[in-house]
């Protein structure tokens, strides 16, 4: 039996810590043309051969121990995460770090190497996988942490309740955690399931990065002390380093010491309790009393914001550099370097064996948890078959989540199935059915290879998500990859079971169990190893653009290279190669085999044979010969082992050989799935960078400063990053310009109530009234969950599910019909579009949203004001997507001022993730449009009381939705103070945050000891005198209402600016988009051009003969084909813009979502027929096709048809809910339409199908660009195609078979006289393509019109399809929606 763990701990000593980080902070953002113009390749080559490199840390040194807790502060690009990372050993995204590092007795590459799981790191972004619960999320961690000697349930079981209980999450134990796409737990919830994840790792050393983002100040003050709690235990004290943006005095007092960042210098660290004293010696002062610690300390790093005190003008220090050396020189300093020497001689000892003998018990004490089965050097703590088994549980869990996807998937399979098995229905046993049953083997391999490509953007969505917990030490990244193929196995097993039932025996295929046993088995393995080789092209590249590329690309091999289409006897030589790399070729041959090698048909077709043959005594099977490649002269029979030997080179003999390859291939590429998988994950870094577009000048600020000189670039983003809000909005140019008497907004008895599972509902608001004035700053805040983001939505009216009642009015009034349109809302989320310019973003706003007889260069100085009063001028040409958490949170502000909303604003957290100084920054902004007449209404998270001190009025909630307390805060908040007070709360300390005061007594936070007894606060409330009178208030401003005018909408429509200016605005953003990604933009090229070069000489120089006319054909058809990958690339911007207008957009009433279709339209058409021009023009002539035919057949293939498929994918996207719907969508209904064109399945046996071939549009593409290419030409059989007759006795060939070709087509070739007859079976290509493709010259015409018939067709459902499943809410839902 082992004997019990011995406690571990350790503490972390740095000294002469320097990081160096490789590239630039701000860079330029690469578009399409930055592939092909040479000074952007030379910057970019050079940026990339020889980044240069900045030091984002300097010289750093000091001490934590274990049990200690030190707070790590600093304004934004300080440099605090850089340090979580580096003490935390996750240096991987850094050039190189200087120095030296230990943690305990341990080097940062011994703890990277065996140690991984004992020091974390907890970023600030919440990243889950959304479809599992939050029991799912932590029980996975805990049981992938479970040491040695435990029982795993009861360990993972003990462990996570009392995870959900400290952290306040056991009521939400079984509530998924969800994306913005999926509603899951709320945002507060979410960062204390992350916090939980990572607490259930049991690490000794732990670094967190605003580890309270999103917590109201009680949620995060409790859960600061329960980090106290844990670094004090006496079995293994925790030791924690924790960055803050707002830190109140209370959470400041928890911390053991401190270290303050000032641009990448440790200006201070040392007792937390002394840092205040240590600056006011330095000669720095606090703004005001009531400036917390912590914002002070911040403050004096800004050169904008710090005050020095009379006296210390001269002495105080201004740069980074002269802050970090007073530091140094210090007391403070000193004492940090003794207590430096104390660990070294303590941990690291002055003796040899010191360090060697703490290794050694710390290292016992690991093996003493870790499984047995790990090599010692390991830092996981389970065996590697429990971390599959582990990952295996939450494969099924995420599946489960996601059960509407997975009966989407295996519905495809059943209704293809039911099609395949109906076109090709019981098909007869003779030779006119040969070329049907090969056609239905091979679009049964083809259904399985295209619906393989279906999961791309989904396995990228995961990556983030699996690179975090590998550095936790959860698991090895490839178990990941090979727990989600284990899993679907036994799915696709079942899947590929029901699919095989459905074809093989709808078919008729040979029924013998041997047989049935080898179809279904090569099936399986196929769709397995088709899977795996998908998800290995994906794991290879870095994003899902690429792996879309590589996927179609290898498509069209697949595709051409199985044997069916271009049969191998008629490959050239060059690209024979390919059928040996290509799995789904073997796997075609062994069905083939399977199916001919026990057939010996009829055959349908001798030559001659019909009237005067049949009757006549002198013919008899001597004198006729069948057509049909394998024929035996003298015989009515042709084996099908000849007929796929002689058209195909296959043999049955090879069958099982053959599957011993498809599945040594699934092996290979599930290999190259696992070492992908893991060398992707170990090399993953996200630098980040500020990407700025090429202005006019060439030159954006940002990168014109300092651009060699570091020191001088870091100052200039530190004042660009200053607080721009404090400037005063002018009259005439601020937000709102109209002078007429402001309206109040007001509700009344608002309740909410949503349905939930089972049929009953839950009240998300009970009864809440209040009013917003003009010119007051409101503040909405109680605890996490109290309803205050889902208040804001209702009085928004954002609400699309549930019941909503009680009223809403402005100024006692009805709302206007634009209310939407004249209110702001800035949402918790920064929802734009990533490649936008922070000034594009604001100048859309402002045309779109401002009234339309406002000129638009005045909208534009607008703008330039709105950028100055937000601090944003030298971030007006920055990329969105590439902005920080700040200045995201200052675009979104600015995008909704940008409106000039005259009604009320509307803000959701705005102060959220934002140091103490960006917040001030905000908050005094919003303080300014106030003052100029402004309705503001915000929920604020943890602010200071300072920041508190600067709103005017509050509504505080309660869980449940219910209202506490509504009315003037007073000065310091005293008004709220005495209302609490005198209805029996505690007495407020005089120095105490009355934020955090008042959600104290309410018994906000994440315990439940901290509820006064007896004391229901709603209750109090409604009977209070303040309530009463609150509601006399409103009675009051009704009344005055009613005398008054109706509010006047600002526009006559439904929106600012007419439809024509929104469709045009929307397209020149589209455009904007696309050619600022680039990866997009040449994927798509370089699809067009591979796939050009690639199947045209896979059918080079095709001739005019019957199989090369043949080759041409299906040169066209796989010229077609090509737009299956190329289509599954267009739904996924698409759909991502679509989300926006969803998400933000569409309640602002900013534009139709009629233009933003149209212009999607517009936009994807063009660059579709682009990629169509580059494709057709190489394709085309490599083929062998006639040059003077060229002109129809680009107005068929390289215009008219990439306007038939962007339609048709459109379309199609435009009711799917997320891209792994529209893909199902996409590749199942093109499979489906190709099978109806008569290629693979001859026109005369479509049987009741035909009337599919009628209304298909690909008959009419396919017939109407190879009639007219290939038709109406003369056509000449090879010798292999020529098929010997014997005449009877006493006859010539011409006598003999003359009256056949008269009735038939064909000719006599010349042939010496005495030997056989020669007969082709077409003279012209006409014939041939008539007899074999149903396909005819004359229609061409027509088809090009039928063709461009089905592209209104599909613009008209684009347009149907978003109203009825996207704007009337009758929604096709996936497990994401």
């Amino acid at each position: 039996m082992d004997k019990a763990p011995a406690s571990r701990e350790l503490g972390v000593l740095f000294s002469n810590l320097s990081v160096l980080g490789s590239g630039s902070a701000a860079s330029y953002h690469l578009t399409f043309e930055s592939f092909f113009n040479p000074r952007h390749l030379s910057d970019f080559l050079n940026e990339f051969l020889r980044p240069p490199r900045k030091r984002i840390l300097d010289e750093f040194e000091g001490v934590v121990w274990p049990g200690q807790m030190l707070l790590v502060l600093g304004r934004p690009s300080a440099g605090c995460s850089t340090l979580l990372k580096t003490l935390s050993c996750q240096t991987h995204s850094f050039s190189s770090v200087e120095g030296s590092v230990h943690l305990g007795p341990f080097t940062p590459a011994e703890i990277s190497s065996r140690l991984r799981g004992d020091v974390t790191y907890c970023p600030e972004d919440d990243i889950h996988f959304p479809t599992l619960t939050v029991h799912q999320t932590l029980s996975f961690a805990a049981t992938t942490r479970t040491p040695r000697g435990s029982t795993p349930q009861q360990f993972r079981s003990q462990l996570v309740d009392v995870l959900q209980n400290i952290l306040g999450l056991s009521h939400t134990r079984n509530t998924v955690v969800g994306n913005e796409a999926l509603r899951g737990v709320s945002g507060g919830e979410k960062k204390r399931v992350s916090v939980g994840e990572m607490l259930a790792v049991r690490s000794s050393l732990g670094c967190w990065d605003n580890t309270t983002r999103g917590l109201d100040s009680s949620t995060a003050l409790d859960l600061i002390r329960h980090f106290r709690t844990a670094t004090s235990l006496p079995k293994g004290r925790l030791t924690t380093i924790m960055a803050l943006y707002q830190a109140s005095d209370a959470l400041y007092d928890v911390f053991d010491k401190t270290c303050l960042l000032y641009q990448g210098r440790m200006v201070y660290f040392g007792p937390a309790h002394m840092a205040r004293a240590y600056f006011e010696e330095l000669g720095f002062e606090r703004a005001s009393e009531g400036q917390t610690v912590g914002d002070f300390l911040v403050s004096v790093t800004d050169p904008n914001e710090r005050i020095v005190r009379n006296g210390f003008e001269s002495s105080a220090p201004r740069t980074p550099a002269e802050f970090a050396q007073r530091f140094l020189d210090s007391e403070l300093g000193r004492l940090n370097r003794e207590e430096m020497q104390t660990y070294r001689r303590d941990i690291l000892g002055t003796e040899p064996n010191k360090a060697q003998q703490l290794k050694d018990r710390y290292m016992e004490s690991i093996a003493q948890d870790k499984s047995r089965s790990l090599p010692k050097t390991s830092p996981f703590t389970v065996s590697m078959w429990a971390q599959l088994l582990a990952l295996m549980m939450r494969r099924v869990h995420i599946l489960r989540g996601s059960i509407r996807d997975q009966f989407m998937i295996f519905a495809s399979f059943v209704i293809f199935g039911i099609v395949l098995g109906t076109v090709y229905y019981n098909s007869p046993v003779s030779t006119d059915a040969y070329f049907s049953r090969a056609g239905a083997l091979f679009y049964t391999v083809l259904f399985l290879t295209l619906s393989s490509m279906s999961e791309i953007p989904i396995l990228f969505s995961q990556r983030p998500i699996v690179i975090r917990q590998y550095h936790a030490a959860l698991y090895l990244p490839f178990l990941e990859a090979l727990s989600q193929t284990l899993v679907d196995i036994p799915i696709s097993f079942i899947t590929t079971l029901v699919y095989s039932i459905i074809i093989y025996f709808m078919v008729g295929l040979q029924t013998t169990a041997a047989q049935f046993f080898t179809f279904f088995v090569t099936l399986f393995a196929l769709a397995m190893t088709m899977k795996v080789f998908i998800r290995s092209l994906s794991a290879a590249v870095g994003s899902p653009a690429p792996a879309q590329t590589l996927a179609g690309v290898a498509l069209l091999a697949l595709i051409l290279y199985t044997g069916f289409a271009l049969p191998r006897p008629s490959m050239i030589g060059g690209l024979r190669w390919i059928t040996y790399l290509n799995p789904s070729r073997w796997g075609f041959e062994i069905l083939m085999s399977n199916e001919f090698h026990t057939i010996n048909a009829t055959c349908s077709n001798l030559v001659p044979s019909g009237p005067g043959y049949s009757d006549n005594l002198n013919v008899s099977l001597a004198n006729q010969a069948c057509a049909t490649l394998g024929k035996v002269p003298g015989q009515s029979t042709v084996d099908g082992n000849a007929y796929i030997d002689l058209s195909y080179q296959y043999k049955y003999v090879n069958a099982w050989r053959n599957l011993g390859i498809v599945f040594a291939y699934g092996v290979l590429f599930l290999l190259l799935l696992l070492v992908f998988t893991e060398i992707n994950t170990w090399i993953a870094t996200q630098r980040e960078v500020t990407y700025f577009t090429r202005t006019s000048s060439g030159v954006s600020p940002l990168l014109d400063n300092g651009a060699g000189d570091e020191e001088a670039s870091v100052a200039e983003k530190d004042s660009s990053a200053a607080p721009g809000p404090t400037t005063k909005p002018s009259s005439t140019t601020g937000p709102n310009t109209q002078t007429q008497p402001r309206k109040i907004f007001t509700w009344h008895h608002l309740t909410y109530d949503v349905p939930i599972a089972g049929g009953d509902t839950r009240r998300l608001l009970d009864n809440v009234s209040g009013f917003v004035a003009p010119g007051k700053l409101t503040a909405l805040m109680g605890a996490s969950g109290a309803g205050k983001t889902t208040l804001l939505n209702t009085l928004a009216q954002r609400i699309s599910i549930g019941v909503v009642s009680g009223d809403v009015f402005v100024g006692g009034k009805t709302l206007p019909a634009d209310f939407q349109a004249q209110t702001g809302y800035c949402q918790q989320l920064d929802v734009h579009l990533p490649t936008c310019t922070v000034r594009e973003a604001l100048s859309f706003s402002a045309k779109l949203r401002q009234p339309k007889y406002v000129p638009v260069a005045e909208k534009e100085a607008y703008v330039d004001t709105v950028l100055r009063m937000c601090g944003l001028e030298n971030y007006e040409h920055a990329i969105i997507g590439s902005l920080n958490l700040e200045f995201s949170k200052r675009t979104t502000i600015a995008v909704e001022l940008a409106a000039k909303p005259e009604l009320l604003l509307f803000l959701d957290e705005p102060t959220t993730g934002l140091d103490s100084q960006s917040a001030w920054a905000i908050v005094t902004f919003l303080k300014e449009l106030a003052r100029e007449g402004q309705a503001v209404l915000c929920t604020i998270h943890q602010p200071s009381a300072e920041l508190f001190n600067m709103f005017d009025r509050i509504l505080l909630l309660k869980s449940g939705g219910q209202t506490v307390y509504q009315g003037e805060l007073g000065t310091h908040g005293r008004s709220l103070i005495k209302y609490f007070e005198q209805n029996g709360a505690r007495q407020c300390p005089t120095d105490a945050n009355p934020a955090e005061y008042m959600l104290d007594v309410i018994g906000a936070g994440v315990g439940h000891d901290k509820i006064d007894t007896g004391n229901d606060w709603h209750q109090i409330w409604v009977t209070s005198p303040e309530s009463k009178r609150l509601d006399q208030e409103l009675d009051g401003i009704l009344e005055n209402g009613r005398k008054n005018s109706d509010v006047d909408a600002r526009q006559r429509g439904e929106f600012a600016s007419s439809w024509y200016t929104q469709m045009t605005t929307l397209l020149k953003r589209d455009f904007q988009r696309h050619w600022r990604d680039p990866m997009y933009m040449m994927n798509k090229l370089m699809l067009n051009i591979i796939g050009g070069v690639f199947m045209g000489f896979t059918f080079f120089q095709a001739k005019d003969t019957l199989q090369g006319t043949q080759d041409k054909v299906f040169a066209t058809f796989m010229a077609f084909i090509l737009s299956a990958p190329i289509g599954d690339q267009i739904h996924i911007p698409f759909i991502q813009t679509r989300s926006i207008y969803e998400l933000r957009e569409r309640a602002s009433r900013i534009y139709s979502w009629t233009a933003l279709t149209t212009a999607q339209l517009i936009a994807e058409t063009v660059l579709n027929v682009i990629g169509s021009t580059v494709f057709f023009v190489i394709w085309y002539w490599i083929v062998g096709l006639p040059t003077d035919r060229a002109g129809y057949s680009y107005l068929m293939m390289g215009f008219t048809f990439p306007f038939f498929y962007t339609s048709f994918v459109l379309s199609l996207a435009a009711m799917a809910p997320s891209s792994l719907i529209a893909s199902l969508l996409y590749f199942g209904l093109f499979t489906f339409a190709v099978t109806f064109t008569g290629m693979l399945q001859p026109y005369r046996r479509l049987g009741w199908w035909k009337w599919m071939y009628r209304v298909n549009p690909f008959t009419y593409l396919v017939e109407g660009f190879a009639g007219q290419a290939v038709g109406h030409a003369e056509l000449t059989c090879s010798s292999i195609e020529l098929v010997p007759i014997t005449p009877p006795s006493g006859m010539s060939c011409h006598q003999y078979l003359d009256p056949f070709i008269q009735n038939a087509s064909g000719y006599l070739a010349d042939s010496t006289p005495g030997s056989s007859c020669l007969y082709c079976a077409a003279r012209t290509t006409d014939e041939f393509l008539d007899a074999n493709f149903h396909i005819q010259y004359s229609h061409h015409w027509r088809d090009l019109g039928v063709v461009w018939g089905y592209v209104v067709f599909n613009v008209v459902a684009i347009f149907v399809l978003t109203y009825v499943f996207r704007i009337r809410g009758i929604r096709l839902r996936g497990s994401h929606d």
